[in-house]
C-alpha cells in the first residue's frame, strides 16, 4: 500500500508518494531549496519534526532542533538523515531527545556563509564636548557578519528574542550594531577626541568598533567581521559654529583688515547661495567683482592714511606739504609747538616755562590785587576777577 509523503522545501510544498511496510503513518522529507535561501540566514520549517521524518542538510547549511525555549542539537554534516530507529547508532542524542510523550521538535536551517547589511540610527547619541557641550549625533555605515554558534544563536534570536524571519533577526542585529559604536564613541570621547575630530578618525572608529563587537555578538553566536562605510555627519549648528570659529582666527591673525575681509567673504557666500534673489542672476559674479574691487581701494586706504602735522601758531591739523598754515598763515618751517606761543612774538613756548625763548617775555601775569599767577592770554583774573592790566 502507498501512503503520501510531503516534502517542504523553503515554503514549497509537494506530495510523493513511497512504499510503507506498515502501519498509517505519514512522513516528511524538509530540504531549503536555493531559490528561497537568497539573503535569509535563517528559516523555521512549517511544522515539527518528528519520528521516521528525513533531513536534507547541504554543504552551506546547518540543521538545529529546538525545543522548549532551547537547542537540542543540531546536524552540520551534509548528507540525507533518516530519523529512524534504525539510525540510533548515528542519531543516539535524537533517540533519547524524541524519548517519552513529546516525540517532536522545531527545525531551524541556518546559513553559513557571510552576510551583508546596513545600519542606522533611529535615536540620536549624546556627544558631550568640551567646546560644543551636549551635541545629537547620528551614525550610518554597513557591516558584514556570519554564523558563529548555531546553539547559541538559536537560543538568543529564537528562545530570548522571539525571531522567527531573517528581516526580525538583521533588524535586531542593527540595533545591537548601533549600541556598540555608541559604546565605541564614548569610549573614544573620555580618550580626549572632540567632536570635530570624527571625519579625520573614521578609520580608527571603525576598528574600534569592529573590536568592541566581537565579545558582544559571540554570546549572540554571531561573528562581525567587517564594518565599513561609516558616517558620523555633524549637526548643521556646529558646521555653522566651526565656520565661525575658523572666520575668527582669520581675524585674530590679521585685526587690521579681517574685520572687513570676514565681512566681505560673508557677503560673497550669501550671495552666491542666491544668486537668483532681488539683485538678480548677476549678482553674484558682477556684483562680488565690483565688491572686491571698492573694498581693495577701501582697505588699501586704511593701510595708507594721510599723513598731517600741527601748525605751531594755532596748533590746527595741516597737510606735511604745507609751508604755511591755511588757517592763521603761521610758518609750518619751524619745529612744531610743545606749548602754547608766545603771548607777545608767537613762537612757540615749552610747557612750563614762564618766560619765551625767543623773545624773553613773560608768559604768566601776576594780578595787581591778589597777587596770583594767571596765564598770559587772560585779561582778568581767574581768582578774583580784576583786571591783570593797570
Amino acid at each position: 500500500m502507498f501512503f503520501p509523503v510531503f516534502l517542504f522545501g523553503g515554503g514549497r510544498r509537494t506530495d510523493q508518494t513511497a512504499g510503507r511496510g506498515e502501519g498509517l503513518t505519514t512522513s516528511m522529507t524538509i530540504a531549503w531549496d536555493d531559490a528561497f535561501k537568497r539573503n535569509n540566514i535563517m528559516w523555521k520549517v512549517p511544522r515539527n519534526i518528528r519520528m521516521n521524518d528525513n533531513i536534507v542538510v547541504r554543504e552551506d547549511e546547518i540543521a538545529v532542533f529546538y525545543r522548549d525555549g532551547k537547542a537540542l542539537a543540531y546536524l552540520d554534516r551534509p548528507d540525507r538523515y533518516a530519523l529512524t530507529s534504525q539510525n540510533v547508532a548515528i542519531l543516539g542524542w535524537l533517540q533519547k531527545v524524541f524519548t517519552g510523550v513529546v516525540q517532536q521538535a522545531e527545525v531551524y536551517y541556518l546559513q553559513k556563509r557571510i552576510f551583508d547589511g546596513k545600519f542606522g540610527s533611529k535615536d540620536p547619541f549624546i556627544f558631550e564636548d568640551p567646546d560644543f557641550d551636549l551635541i545629537e549625533l547620528r551614525t550610518f555605515g554597513e557591516f558584514r557578519y556570519r554564523l558563529k554558534s548555531p546553539e547559541a544563536f538559536v537560543n538568543q534570536f529564537v528562545g530570548t528574542f522571539g525571531a522567527a524571519t531573517s528581516a526580525e533577526v538583521e533588524g535586531r542585529i542593527r540595533e545591537e550594531l548601533v549600541k556598540q559604536v555608541y559604546v565605541s564613541l564614548g569610549k573614544m570621547k573620555e580618550a580626549g577626541m572632540k567632536v570635530t575630530q570624527l571625519a579625520t578618525n573614521l578609520n580608527e572608529i571603525e576598528q574600534r568598533i569592529l573590536s568592541e563587537t566581537k565579545p558582544h555578538f559571540a554570546n549572540l553566536g554571531l561573528e562581525i567581521v567587517q564594518v565599513s562605510g561609516l558616517s558620523i555627519p555633524l549637526p548643521d549648528s556646529v558646521k555653522a559654529a566651526v565656520a565661525t570659529a575658523s572666520a575668527g582666527r582669520i581675524l585674530n591673525r590679521n585685526p587690521a583688515t579681517g574685520t572687513q575681509q570676514y565681512a566681505f567673504a560673508d557677503a560673497m557666500k550669501t550671495a552666491a547661495a542666491n544668486p537668483s534673489g532681488g539683485a538678480g542672476a548677476g549678482f553674484g559674479l558682477g556684483a562680488g567683482i565690483g565688491m572686491g574691487y571698492s573694498m581693495a581701494g577701501q582697505m588699501n586706504q586704511m593701510q595708507a592714511p594721510q599723513q598731517v602735522k600741527v601748525c605751531p601758531k594755532c596748533g590746527s591739523q595741516q597737510p606735511m606739504t604745507q609751508k604755511f598754515c591755511g588757517a592763521c598763515g603761521g610758518d609750518m618751517t619751524v619745529a612744531p609747538a610743545t606749548g602754547k606761543p608766545c603771548i607777545k612774538c608767537g613762537k612757540p613756548v615749552a610747557a612750563g616755562l614762564k618766560f619765551c625763548g625767543e623773545c624773553g617775555s613773560p608768559q604768566t601775569l601776576t594780578c595787581p590785587s591778589c597777587k596770583a599767577e594767571n596765564p598770559g592770554s587772560l585779561k582778568f583774573c581767574g581768582s578774583c576777577g580784576k583786571p591783570l592790566s593797570g
